[in-house]
């Protein structure tokens, strides 16, 4: 069967939904989630005899929204629904579908997504606990560097060997290390890119993961992120890439550069064991890279009481307030930092 073919009649809408966003860059956990999404409601319409996806018509879509109240959060329902949504759109969009009956329900509905909702409080002497329990040295690196800089999980992805300045550790073979002009100077520190986007050419790789900052930023290494990079240094694997990844794989992706579901499925596991962590749970209560830039942001703003310093260090200030941190990094963004940041040993 041809592509035009299958476009105009698929004998798996769902499959063909989920190809063509992998196509789109889309990441496998995002494809997950619209799969499970996806088949629950198939598996609804077919339980009750309402046909297929294609003739669902939009009081069935309802229908299945209502069942799901009562045993799920209100995001979590806004969420499917936008899945559900996302997916009948598209088809209707590609000439598969001939019309999308989630348009009325997403405007009836009174659930929303919560874009900040209210987050699992722990306190610093929780989050040492855990930190504490973790025993691989990669799991460990990743989660000191997140809690640490307050950085994303994509920024932590795309960090090579060039963005890293730890005085006195080489992270070459031959001893001899070149870092990026804005780390000159600033031993202990990391730079974080506003450059890289999923597919672009960075340095050599293409890459699987976006920066989302606003402007580029250099953060403070304090000595114990310092210990942990140098324990997992020690024992890294040679990287796959010329780029010289600071973050690689040491399971069956050996020496490639860690992915944002790896650092995903890293946190996930290991906040699971301290029932931080529910499959199918919202972000009002599972522990997860994102929780992690929260936390930093939380906790440090409370101890500064600087606001815009929090701001230069995740990244999220124009050009014409982070200048002035630029130019007193040393003074005042590393001091500030290092009087402040907590402790997670």
């Amino acid at each position: 069967m041809s592509q035009a073919q299958s476009a105009e009649n698929p004998d798996d809408p769902v499959a063909y939904f989920l190809q063509d966003i992998e196509f789109q860059g889309k990441s496998a956990r995002t494809r997950n989630s619209y799969d499970r999404v996806l088949r629950e409601f198939e598996t609804y319409l077919d339980a009750n005899g309402l046909g297929t996806l294609e003739e669902a018509s939009y009081r069935d879509c309802m229908s299945w929204i209502h069942t799901l109240r009562g045993s799920h959060a209100e995001s979590s329902i806004a969420t499917y629904a936008s899945y559900l949504h996302r997916f009948y759109s598209y088809m209707v969009q590609v000439g598969v579908f001939d019309a999308n009956p989630m348009t009325v329900v997403i405007e009836e509905m009174d659930e929303s997504i919560h874009t900040d909702p209210t987050r699992r409080d722990l306190s610093v002497e929780e989050m040492r606990g855990f930190v504490e329990t973790i025993q691989h040295p990669l799991a460990d690196a990743i989660v000191t560097t997140l809690l640490k800089t307050g950085m994303r999980s994509g920024e932590l992805c795309n960090l090579d060997a060039r963005d890293l300045n730890l005085d006195g550790v080489a992270l070459s073979d031959d001893g001899i290390d070149e870092v990026r002009p804005q780390l000159q100077g600033r031993p202990d520190s990391i730079y974080v890119d506003d450059a890289p986007a999923r597919g672009e050419r960075i340095n050599g790789e293409r890459r699987d993961a976006s920066n989302k900052r606003k402007r580029a930023t250099v953060v403070p290494v304090d000595a114990e992120l310092k210990a942990t990079l140098e324990q997992w240094l020690a024992v890294r694997p040679d990287p796959v890439s010329p780029a010289e990844p600071v973050f690689v794989s040491t399971s069956r992706n050996w020496g490639e550069r860690v992915t944002i579901d790896a650092v995903h499925h890293i946190v996930a596991t290991n906040a699971e064991r301290m029932g931080w962590y529910r499959t199918g749970g919202g972000a009002d209560e599972n522990v997860t890279p994102h929780y992690f830039r929260h936390f930093f942001t939380t906790h440090l703003r409370d101890r500064t009481g600087d606001r815009g310093i929090v701001k230069y260090l995740r990244g999220d200030v124009a050009s014409d307030v982070i200048d002035t941190y630029t130019h007193n990094w040393g003074s005042r963004v590393r001091e500030t930092y290092e009087t402040h940041i907590y402790s997670l040993v």
